[in-house]
């Protein structure tokens, strides 16, 4: 879409806004982000337009690109689901174009970041993928035959809302289910199974970090299982457990060639998704298991803003 022109891409989070401006061959020009303000939406979108005028500078370029923390209507450009941003029922493309009189394109911050291993990372080159991102939650993405794939109104592809455990804790943000991903294979689920081997063991490490104030988060079990505690590695197990039980489903039911997984959990590496190997090729289909890797993501902190871009330099996003 965009020929030459660089285009920015716009990574929309709950604590921060980062903005690129990005070569039509996915290069970062140009960078900057600043906290998220979510006092009010007028607010927001004016720090938003500031942002994407500072990294533009007095470039031309095609078009802005937005990945949303975010359920999406494609078909109106509207922000149907948002919770850690005030989006909701807002015609996002509508007012981002009048304000920034630019081509504008949205999708969820999970979708972008599919595309951004997809055109320039871990997946580069390949048609079928699969995308998590283990954050406070876990998001999904789906790239399908070379494309993304959004649903019949734009909302599809919410792969943390997979149950892996029908009788497991609720789900979090406006999920009315159980035992989803979204708390098992997340921050959330890290602090539960930590929490579970503390209650077991109330003489262990993990028992004295949380009598000592400590947050059983990723930081900490990730820290010290990194430097062999074997109760931050047995909670890592679990998780990365439930992680495989969720990939074999997705692997039998899209066959996709690569399964990525991104997020700030996946800081753990083999830890995490060693035990999730070993569970999905338990579970999984013979034939989809023996034609898929599962990798981690190569792209970090700028998949969110190179994704955005290349959203813009779609064929016809």
């Amino acid at each position: 879409m965009s020929g030459a022109l660089p285009v920015v891409g716009i990574d929309l989070g709950g604590t921060s806004v980062k903005a690129a401006l990005v070569s039509p061959a996915l290069e970062i020009l140009e960078h900057s982000a600043i906290p998220t303000d979510v006092s009010d939406q007028v607010a927001l979108f004016e720090e938003i337009a500031g942002l994407v005028d500072r990294v533009r500078g007095s470039s031309p370029v095609a078009g802005v690109g937005f990945g949303l923390p975010s359920q999406i209507d494609q078909r109106s450009g509207t922000v149907v689901d948002s919770i850690n941003v005030p989006l909701e029922r807002v015609p996002f493309v509508e007012r981002m174009r009048a304000r920034l009189d630019l081509p504008v394109r949205i999708d969820n911050d999970a979708n972008v970041a599919c595309l951004a291993e997809a055109r320039a990372g871990a997946a580069r080159g390949r048609d079928n993928v699969v995308m998590l991102t283990l954050g406070t939650g876990v998001g999904g993405g789906l790239l399908l035959n070379g494309r993304l794939y959004r649903g019949s109104t734009g909302c599809g592809g919410e792969l943390g809302h997979m149950v892996v455990d029908e009788h497991g804790p609720p789900c979090q943000g406006h999920c009315p289910n159980r035992g989803c991903l979204e708390v098992m294979a997340s921050a959330t689920g890290i602090r539960a199974a930590a929490g579970a081997i503390a209650d077991r063991s109330p003489s262990g490490p993990l028992a004295a970090a949380r009598a000592g104030g400590d947050d059983l988060g990723p930081r900490l079990v990730i820290e010290r299982a990194t430097a062999g505690d074997a109760e931050c590695r047995e909670a890592l197990e679990v998780v990365g457990r439930h992680l495989g039980v969720g990939i074999a489903s997705y692997v039998n039911i899209f066959n996709p060639e690569l399964v990525v997984i991104g997020g700030g959990i996946v800081a753990a590496g083999e830890l995490l998704l060693g035990p999730a190997r070993a569970e999905a090729a338990a579970r999984a289909l013979r034939v989809p298991w023996s034609e898929v890797a599962v990798v981690a993501a190569q792209l970090g902190n700028e998949a969110g803003v190179v994704g955005a871009a290349a959203l813009m330099l779609e064929p016809d996003s």
